[in-house]
């Protein structure tokens, strides 16, 4: 599949259920009804009844409903496609907040191989604004190599999706906070994302969207954000160090005047870049003096799909 200098796919080519059905050559679905038409009520139910150390893909299909509750894809069960009926139709709810990141996930995908497709994860704890550190409410725990979610959302106030570990792929996703809402140390890239911002009511405290955690300069994880949009209420920083070497970009990406003109918090050799954004948050005026803006052979490494080795993985490139 062909791809521009600075884009991931033929933007011609429509990224659909169907179409990673094919790919993948899946042939077998699992139906999840929370009204008893399928074969499971439960998500997790459906995910429980796939064998331990599974090696073909296998659909479950979560159809229509709000599902409240907690979901585990345990290491021991790969190749599971998770499809639901779009963002705004499936969506798999829980409300738990904690000082243990982990302990608070909504949904959690610990094994490698994944792929989820229009469904929310929404963790609703707590409630309103985030006001304290101690109410992380992890809506997604993402814990593994080679995951993928494609025109999904993530819900929650404090800590949304903990992108921990593992080689990963956004793509025409939702994700909405107020506080490091987009963290962990994921080699990860998010293409043609919205990102809203709720406000943060500490007056002299403004929240980050991103909180990279990167810890030496030889790891190769990062957070790229490739035509993506970012919006809401009040205002945020693009993000803040988690690690020393944390690394975040923001490229060809609509930031409004929610981001604050600073644009970034500071640490230890950061690598926090810009490249071509636009509109009233991308203005240089006021920028922080360590933050960078790329040029095209600067960002060209990573606006690629080979990033995060995505010609080998995503079923998109096969």
């Amino acid at each position: 599949m062909p791809c521009s200098a600075f884009g991931f796919i033929n933007e011609k080519e429509v990224i659909d259920a169907p179409l990673l059905t094919q790919k993948l050559g899946i042939n077998r679905t699992i139906k999840v009804d929370i009204n008893g038409n399928g074969d499971f009520k439960s998500v997790q139910a459906a995910i429980d009844s796939i064998p331990e150390g599974n090696s073909n893909w296998v659909i479950v299909h979560v159809r229509k409903g709000v599902y409240r509750e907690r979901v585990h894809i345990p290491k021991t069960k790969r190749y599971i496609f998770m499809r639901g009926n779009g963002k705004g139709r499936t969506a798999i709810v829980w409300s738990q907040s904690s000082s243990d990141n982990i302990d608070s996930a909504t949904f959690k995908v610990e094994a490698r191989d994944f792929i989820a497709f229009g469904i929310s994860f929404k963790n609703e704890a707590p409630t309103g604004i985030a006001y304290t550190s101690q109410n992380q409410s992890v809506a997604a725990f993402v814990a593994a190599d080679k995951i993928a979610f494609y025109h999904c959302a993530f819900f929650s106030t404090h800590n949304t999706l903990f992108d921990y570990k593992g080689r990963h792929y956004y793509e025409s996703c939702y994700i909405q906070g107020s506080i490091d809402f987009i963290f962990g140390r994921g080699r990860s890239i998010f293409e043609g994302c919205e990102i809203f911002v709720i406000d943060d009511k500490r007056v002299t405290i403004h929240g980050s969207i991103t909180a990279q955690n990167r810890e030496s300069e030889r790891e190769i994880s990062g957070f790229i954000f490739n035509k993506c949009r970012v919006y809401g209420i009040g205002g945020v920083y693009l993000g803040r160090a988690k690690g020393p070497y944390s690394r975040t970009i923001f490229a060809h990406s609509y930031l409004s005047k929610t981001v604050v003109p600073e644009g970034w918090t500071n640490w230890r050799n950061l690598y926090h870049a810009e490249y071509k954004c636009y509109g009233p948050g991308a203005t240089r005026e006021g920028r922080a003096s360590w933050s960078r803006q790329l040029s095209d052979q600067e960002v060209a490494s990573f606006l690629s799909v080979d990033y995060i080795d995505g010609k080998n993985w995503l079923p998109a490139w096969h």
